[in-house]
């Protein structure tokens, strides 16, 4: 096959198996041929059974790659095969977090041996990198090789659970409080933090409070621990029609995870003018600015204390909401400056002379601080 009649960028969709974690729904919205326009885009087929999915990923796509020599290939789902560092000048790797390389203990035998090995080849040989905050991007940076490129590319969120945008005066009294959360259900979530600060928060407040989480069951102990706590009830994964009507019973929406390179969910339950409240660090300061309420997962009295302080407080539902919406738009003008220079980097590395124009940085070096008020950062490592 002649490589100039190829797709200017294939993406790697082989773990498009479903819709339900924020890896296959990233993928969907970011890299699609829409997204990406008005380069040419051309996806991998899905692989629907572990043992395709693992050849397509470490055999089938280096070959095709091998083939098509003067396609770029993103991977925005699973690190790709070692052999794509021989092809680092056109392979993209889309970083959601690194817990893949800092909390080896919450995963499991599969993730260990699968994912984890690939992804720090990929950290150190490949060049280009996407990630989806500045968080991501500085904790990268101390990981990559000297010269790699780290752009970000932060989703646009959209309302896409059709939730109603209302200011709430507080919550009804003839029912328990609902704190809602959402995630697959596994140890990096850190959900039984959340049944205790719940647990902690009914004390505070002389009612009932219960803690509804949204997400299917993953690995590890954790979805057996929750189903014996007092006030959790587990929904379950559940398609996005059927995820309205439980957000509108929340009162509150609480993430409590040791680790995230986004927190998407905090975002989109801004649409229902939810309160959010979030673990105090870089990342969710990222994300919610001045919207967020930090607390400690770590110290449920103290957690809870600080909840119901806020709730008490006149006038705080309608503010959190009033916050919620000038927090989704500063979000997403972000996310439209960064879908503009992600295209622009790829129109870049898929034309037939990117070998000789890409010899110097693309992008100007700037130093990676810890601020995330920051409207742009770009972040290149540089050996200089």
């Amino acid at each position: 096959m002649d490589g100039t009649q190829a797709p200017q960028v294939i993406v790697d969709c082989t773990h498009m198996r479903r819709r339900a974690s924020g890896i296959e729904r990233i993928t969907a919205e970011l890299f699609s041929d829409q997204a990406l326009a008005p380069l040419h885009v051309k996806g991998t087929g899905a692989s629907h059974r572990r043992l395709s999915l693992v050849l397509h990923q470490m055999v089938g796509n280096p070959l095709l790659a091998s083939v098509r020599r003067h396609s770029v290939w993103v991977f925005p789902g699973y690190p790709p095969s070692p052999l794509f560092a021989l092809m680092r000048e056109r392979s993209v790797l889309y970083v959601h977090d690194l817990f893949l390389m800092t909390r080896k203990d919450d995963l499991n035998r599969a993730a260990k041996l699968y994912m984890a090995y690939p992804f720090r080849l990929a950290v150190r040989t490949l060049r280009y990198f996407l990630v989806n905050s500045l968080t991501t991007g500085r904790q990268l940076s101390a990981s990559v090789s000297d010269g790699a490129t780290i752009l970000p590319y932060r989703p646009r969120v959209t309302n896409l659970f059709r939730l109603d945008h209302r200011p709430r005066d507080g919550m009804p009294v003839d029912r328990p409080v609902i704190v809602g959360a959402m995630g697959t259900i596994e140890p990096r979530k850190n959900f039984p933090a959340a049944a205790r600060i719940c647990q902690a928060l009914a004390e505070r407040l002389s009612r009932p409070v219960e803690l509804h989480i949204i997400g299917r069951r993953g690995w590890g102990p954790d979805y057996d621990i929750l189903g014996g706590s007092p006030g959790v009830r587990l929904l379950g994964f559940l398609p996005d029609e059927a995820i309205h009507p439980m957000i509108e019973q929340f009162d509150l929406f609480l993430c409590t995870s040791h680790d995230e390179g986004l927190g998407l969910p905090l975002l989109e339950m801004q649409y229902a003018g939810l309160p959010i409240l979030a673990p105090d660090a870089d990342v969710f300061r990222e994300v919610l600015g001045e919207s967020g309420n930090f607390i400690d997962p770590g110290d449920a009295a103290a957690s809870a204390a600080a909840i119901a302080g806020w709730v008490r407080t006149d006038g705080w539902f309608g503010r959190a909401a009033e916050l919620a919406r000038a927090n989704l738009k500063r979000w997403n003008a972000q996310a439209a400056e960064d879908r503009a220079e992600v295209v622009a980097l790829l129109r870049r590395l898929a034309s037939p002379h990117a070998a000789t124009r890409l010899e110097a940085p693309i992008y100007s070096r700037r130093s990676i601080g810890r601020s995330s008020a920051r409207p742009r950062e770009k972040l290149h490592r540089s050996g200089s």
